[in-house]
């Protein structure tokens, strides 16, 4: 028999409605940086571990009812495993929703050139009016640095440490979460900048042979 593809916990009892944890959406008004977009950023839809009982199929309706086209997810396979929705991806497939899987650890930062490859996706996905949302396991940690360097890279004037404030307002004190993530942060502008001039070199050595 073919479980549903939505079915995050089979083996689980159901749960009733009322002990469902709700899936928050925080909408960061881009307007801060001279954007008219909006991020949307959550916890993992559908997550199913100690005290948080979700329901993919009604996250995943609740992400389509708020118009959401495309999706960022930072969490690994193993997670998707270990928080019960190992049918994660597939579930955004069927719904239609466009998929930017970029996996790295939780309480991690990613490699700069991962860093840059999510922050362009990011960017084409808001300069073409596509509502798009960000999540990793919190809605916190990774989510919440990936959405500050895109703060940093749209506003010359933004500092790490507004960026940080910002977030901490539309998520909770919880976000960016780990001293290596906040080094990151901090790092992140001057790196960037050495990673596009030296990209940009070797592009040009290879068009000068």
């Amino acid at each position: 028999m073919r479980t549903n593809e939505f079915d995050s916990s089979s083996e689980d009892e159901e749960v009733g409605d009322e002990q469902l944890t709700p899936l928050n959406i925080s909408w960061l008004p881009l307007s801060i940086v001279e954007s008219s977009q909006f991020l949307g950023i959550c916890a993992l839809p559908g997550c199913r571990y100690k005290d948080i009982r979700r329901s993919l199929e009604r996250d995943v309706e609740e992400l389509q009812n708020q118009g959401v086209q495309e999706v960022f997810v930072f969490c690994t396979r193993g997670e998707l495993n270990k928080y019960r929705v190992p049918s994660l991806l597939d579930a955004y497939r069927l719904r239609g929703f466009s998929i930017h899987h970029w996996p790295f650890p939780d309480g991690d930062a990613p490699e700069l050139e991962q860093c840059c490859q999510i922050l362009e996706e990011l960017q084409v996905s808001l300069e073409t009016n596509r509502r798009t949302v960000i999540h990793c396991y919190g809605g916190l940690g990774r989510s919440g640095l990936i959405a500050a360097c895109l703060l940093l890279q749209l506003s010359l004037t933004m500092t790490p440490n507004k960026a940080i404030e910002i977030l901490r307002e539309h998520r909770g004190g919880g976000a960016i979460q780990t001293v290596k993530q906040y080094n990151f942060l901090h790092e992140f502008r001057e790196r960037y900048s050495s990673f596009v001039e030296s990209r940009e070199g070797s592009t040009e050595r290879s068009v000068s042979r």
